[in-house]
C-alpha cells in the first residue's frame, strides 16, 4: 500500500523509480509456501517475472527453487544463491552455450520442447560425461481464457512436444543414453484467474502421465507449470492470491502416487502486488477531447499496457484527501501513440509535479524495461530504505 506518508518520502527522489514493498512480498511468499508446503508440492519462482536482486533473495530464502528461460537466468539464479538442483531449465530455444553451462551447474533439470532439442542435449552432454535431467514438455490444448500473447498451452502455440511427435519421442528418449526423463512439464498460460482452467489441465496430466506408464516409462516429477493471475483492480484489498484455492485443485484432482512429486513455477503470483512504479507529472495537457497527464515514465519502464493493453490501477499519491475527479489519459514521453498507461482514468484533479503510482508492477514492470529513446536506466527503491 501506498500513502500520503509514504509519498511525502519520495518528494526528494528522482523519478521514474520502481518501489518495491518487500513487507508484501514478505507475507506472499509465506502464504505461497504455507498453502504448498503442506502440500508436499515443490515451487520454483519463475525468474522471468522479476529478477531485482533483493527479491530473489528474499525468495531464496523461502526455499523455493528456480524456474529459468535463458542461461543468464540460470547464472542469475546461482549466483542469488539458489541451490542448483532446484534449478530448472525452461524455453523452446536454448543455445548450446547455455545448455553447456547448465550441465555444467548439475542443474534439476531441462524442460525440453521438442525433439531435436532431445537430441541436442544428448550431444552435448555425451562430450561431458554425464546425465541431463530431463521433464518432457506437453502442450496440453487447454484454453486458458486470458491474453493471447500469454496463452502457451493451445496447438497452435510454440512451446511443448507436439502431440502427434510424442510416439516418436519416446522412442528417441530411449536411444539417448546420456539423457534420464525425470518428468513431464506443463504450462497453459499466464494471468489466469479462472480455477477450472487448473482443474482441466490437471485432467490432461492425468491422461498423458497414464500414457507413458502404459508405455512403459516411469514419471517421477509431474511439473504443472505456473499462471496463477493477481487482481489488479485492487492491489490493496486483495494483495496476496488465493494459493490455498490454486493449491487445493491440484491436491484434488492430480492423480499421483506417494513417490511422485508435483512441482509448480509460480511469477506474477509472487511478485506482482509487492511493486509499483512511480512517476511524476511533467504537464497536464487540457484538451476539447482529452484531459493528458504527461508522466516522467513511459513504456520503456512499463511496456505491459502498451504490448498487451494490460490494466494497472493509477493513483495520484500526492493528494491526501479525496477530491473532485477528472478523467485523464494517463501517458508517457515515448514518441509513440501506443505510450499510455489508461484512458480515461478518473484522477483527482493533478498538478504538475504530482506523484503518480501505477500499481502492480512487480512483475514484468522491470525486467521488460528498455533502453529506447536513450532512457536512462530505471531506479529502484525499497521498503526497508524509507
Amino acid at each position: 500500500m501506498i500513502n500520503t506518508g509514504i509519498a511525502a518520502k519520495f518528494a526528494e527522489k528522482e523519478t521514474p523509480f520502481y518501489y518495491y514493498d518487500l513487507n508484501v512480498l514478505n507475507k506472499t511468499l509465506e502464504a505461497a509456501h504455507a498453502a504448498s508446503h503442506k502440500r508436499g508440492f515443490h515451487v520454483h519462482y519463475a525468474l522471468k517475472a522479476n529478477f531485482n536482486d533483493a527479491l530473489l533473495k528474499a525468495i531464496q530464502a523461502v526455499g523455493f527453487g528456480a524456474d529459468c528461460v535463458s542461461g543468464n537466468e540460470v547464472k542469475k539464479a546461482i549466483e542469488c544463491g539458489f541451490d542448483s538442483r532446484k534449478v530448472t531449465f525452461a524455453g523452446v530455444g536454448k543455445s548450446d552455450k547455455e545448455i553447456n553451462y547448465a550441465l555444467d551447474q548439475n542443474i534439476f533439470a531441462f524442460n525440453v520442447e521438442s525433439i531435436q532439442e532431445l537430441e541436442v542435449i544428448n550431444e552435448l552432454a555425451s562430450k561431458k560425461g554425464v546425465k541431463a535431467n530431463v521433464a518432457l514438455r506437453i502442450n496440453p490444448n487447454v484454453d486458458a481464457h486470458t491474453h493471447h500473447y500469454i496463452t502457451t498451452g493451445l496447438d497452435e502455440n510454440k512451446f511443448g512436444v507436439p502431440n502427434a511427435d510424442l510416439e516418436k519421442c519416446a522412442a528417441v528418449l530411449k536411444k539417448c543414453e546420456f539423457i534420464e526423463l525425470v518428468g513431464l512439464h506443463f504450462h497453459v498460460g499466464s494471468q489466469i484467474t479462472d480455477m477450472t482452467v487448473f482443474k482441466s489441465l490437471c485432467v490432461k496430466v492425468n491422461e498423458w502421465k497414464n500414457w507413458f506408464e502404459e508405455h512403459g516409462t516411469q514419471i517421477r516429477v509431474l511439473n504443472v507449470g505456473g499462471g496463477l493471475g493477481i487482481d489488479y483492480k485492487n492491489p490493496d484489498g486483495n494483495n496476496i492470491p488465493d494459493f490455498e484455492a490454486y493449491f487445493d485443485i491440484f491436491d484434488r484432482f492430480l492423480e499421483r502416487t506417494p513417490q511422485q512429486e508435483v512441482h509448480f513455477e509460480l511469477g506474477r503470483a509472487l511478485v506482482a502486488q509487492c511493486g509499483s512504479l512511480v512517476s511524476r507529472v511533467l504537464y497536464v495537457k487540457n484538451g476539447v477531447k482529452k484531459n493528458f497527464l504527461v508522466l516522467d515514465a513511459g513504456m520503456t519502464e512499463l511496456m505491459r499496457p502498451a504490448l498487451y493493453q494490460a490494466y494497472h490501477k493509477i493513483e495520484n499519491i500526492s493528494v491526501a484527501e479525496p477530491a473532485e475527479s477528472v478523467n485523464y489519459d494517463v501517458v508517457g514521453p515515448i514518441c509513440e501513440s501506443s505510450d499510455c498507461f489508461g484512458k480515461e482514468v478518473p484522477l483527482p484533479i493533478s498538478k504538475r509535479g504530482d506523484l503518480i503510482a501505477i500499481r502492480s508492477a512487480g512483475a514484468y514492470g522491470e525486467v521488460m524495461a528498455s533502453r529506447y529513446n536513450l532512457r536512462e536506466e530505471i531506479r529502484f527503491v525499497y521498503s526497508n530504505q524509507l
